[in-house]
């Protein structure tokens, strides 16, 4: 199982970003997965889940709203569009498929 984060970056509060990440290993398909995020001294939280084929979607509380978790079954990948990003949403944002977590990818959100 190969799960690789990309599209983390700087951006202004305010603004937006889309993360990627791109499955291999496994058929996609049959499973949901799941952003997580770890900010600076905090613990690893879960910030969206989808299901297997997109339908059902899961958000923490803080970024509903402004998050948008998707899938592309056919490209093996997963995406969460992050908008009206604010400076608490800095962390390192990461792709898992129970048990398997990604590399990660950072996101900063600072003027």
């Amino acid at each position: 199982v190969r799960l690789v984060e990309s599209g983390g970056g700087l951006v202004q509060p305010g603004g937006s970003l889309r993360l990627s990440c791109a499955a291999s290993g496994f058929t996609f398909s049959n499973y949901d997965m799941s952003w997580y995020r770890q900010g600076p001294r905090k613990e690893r939280e879960l910030v969206a889940t989808i299901g297997r084929f997109g339908g059902s979607t899961n958000y923490a509380d803080s970024v509903k709203g402004r998050f948008t978790i998707s899938r592309d079954n056919a490209k093996n990948t997963v995406y969460l569009q992050m908008n009206s990003l604010k400076s608490e949403d800095t962390a390192v944002y990461y792709c898992n498929r129970r048990p398997y977590w990604g590399q990660g990818t950072q996101v900063t959100v600072s003027s």
